[in-house]
């Protein structure tokens, strides 16, 4: 069975497992939710993360987070919001990139170098290059 929207499949599958306090959860891996995981846990969102193989021998890899919570159980991430969805694109110029939080949140946008988080102290660079991207989340 094909899947229409593999990001909100991923990010639905983080906010299950924030949910039910899983320690790890497992998503089917690709490139772009590599990448995604990358940024979370480059930010301090998650624990760690590694593409493990599909267990039972089966075709294809899976993504092995580890959710990180603080000491009296509360979550690393207090939200996730998918942006631009299949049926409603949204794009924005460098000058655009929406704040998160007032500024303390991280969005993460998919330009045509690869995905990226925009946080405060990058913003400034990213303006000067230019290029807009698609807002992820």
């Amino acid at each position: 069975m094909s899947m229409t929207d593999p990001i909100a499949d991923f990010l639905t599958r983080v906010r299950n497992a924030i949910h039910a306090a899983h320690e790890t959860v497992d998503i089917p891996a690709s490139k772009l939710k590599s990448e995604l995981a990358r940024i979370l846990a480059e930010q301090g969102y998650i624990d760690s993360f590694e593409v493990v193989p599909e267990p039972d021998g089966g075709a294809g890899q899976l993504l092995q987070i580890r959710l990180k919570y603080t000491e009296d159980r509360r979550s690393a991430i207090t939200g996730l919001r998918r942006v631009s969805r299949p049926g409603r694109r949204t794009y924005v110029d460098a000058k655009h990139i929406p704040k998160v939080l007032g500024g303390m949140g991280t969005a993460i946008v998919s330009t045509s170098h690869g995905c990226d988080d925009r946080p405060r102290r990058s913003r400034r660079g990213r303006r000067r290059r230019g290029p807009g991207a698609g807002l992820v989340s």
